[in-house]
């Protein structure tokens, strides 16, 4: 059984004179297609930042999901304040064995942190890490390109074996 984990898809990160320039303009639309397509389990996470003034501090309305997902029903809806969605307020990996799930499809926000360090998380814990990258974003950091985050990450995972890099469309037309 394949799951379909959406991490950190908040209002916070709409605010560019707090994170910056972000790449992937996109990467709403593929996420909420992916979700609106889904059969399987559909984990939501959400960021509960513990830093003073940040746009996903819970209470805030950064901290809220974006309307691509409302609508939605998921299966598991829980809060992190950690990079991983194996390190939250819900035992992910419990909760995905207990249902026999084998394989994680992960979306959401930031490419270069929470989804990449779930990824190799999940990948360490024995998942099948399956990322549609055009599904991400994230933001420029000090001297890189939000763009060469991006490939970082996709070298990082692939080449670590901790994930396979696909698209959208890829993983839509394996439903």
């Amino acid at each position: 059984m394949t799951a379909l984990i959406l991490i950190d898809v908040q209002r916070g990160f709409d605010d560019p004179a707090f994170w910056g320039r972000r790449n992937n303009p996109d990467a709403e639309a593929n996420i909420a297609a992916l979700a609106r397509a889904w059969r399987g389990p559909l984990v939501l996470v959400r960021h509960d930042s513990v830093k003073p003034g940040s746009p996903l501090a819970p209470g805030t309305t950064g901290n809220a999901f974006k309307p691509e997902l409302d609508g939605l029903r998921p299966d598991l809806v829980f809060a992190k304040t950690v990079n991983s969605a194996f390190h939250g307020e819900a035992d992910l990996h419990a909760w995905l064995t207990k249902r026999g799930t084998t394989d994680v499809v992960l979306a959401g926000v930031q490419t270069n942190t929470c989804v990449e360090t779930t990824a190799r998380v999940g990948g360490n814990l024995g998942y099948r890490v399956v990322v549609p990258v055009d599904a991400t974003f994230t933001f420029d950091l000090e001297d890189l390109s939000a763009d060469q985050l991006t490939a970082a990450t996709v070298a990082n995972l692939r080449g670590g074996g901790f994930a396979e890099i696909t698209s959208t469309k890829e993983v839509l037309d394996g439903l």
